[in-house]
């Protein structure tokens, strides 16, 4: 059963919720840190992430790459706009599918519930044609599986 919720704002608004069993501290810094983010972030099983460059800081750029080893992939490039250590991120990223989509702007919080994170994530997208597109890439199966790890990697070092 998916702990993660997908919901619609508007036209161009997607906002993503997932609770965490880890502490908000340990939740942002596996969204910052590229030695963490490639154990996670890796989508539905059989794939993988060769490449990770993440600069967390304001101005600072991101590239990851994803491959399921049957010759298929993509990629995401963005930049940091600001970063509140172990709250808020806010970024703006494209995919590259392989020609970039529009920018999608988003702002990631981190909040105490209970024993845990809310991760509450709102995506900006430049309008409703963009917002269709991006849910019509069956984001929410690659997202929740990449969770799932995560909640499974924290659990599994504490």
């Amino acid at each position: 059963m998916s702990k993660l919720t997908l919901k619609t704002d508007g036209d161009r608004h997607i906002i993503v919720i997932r609770q965490f069993a880890a502490a908000p501290e340990a939740v942002y810094r596996a969204h910052t840190e590229p030695e963490l983010i490639r154990q996670w972030m890796l989508g539905p099983d059989g794939w993988s992430m060769p490449v990770c460059i993440n600069d967390p800081r304001p101005g600072g750029n991101f590239r990851y790459q994803w491959a399921d080893g049957k010759g298929r992939g993509f990629s995401i490039t963005g930049e940091f706009l600001e970063l509140v250590p172990f709250s808020r991120i806010v970024h703006v990223e494209r995919m590259h599918l392989p020609d970039p989509t529009p920018d999608n702007h988003i702002v990631t919080t981190f909040e105490i519930a209970g024993k845990g994170t809310q991760m509450t994530m709102r995506m900006t997208l430049p309008d409703a044609a963009a917002r269709t597109a991006m849910l019509a890439f069956n984001m929410e199966q690659g997202m929740e599986a990449s969770y799932v790890r995560l909640d499974a990697f924290w659990g599994a070092r504490h």
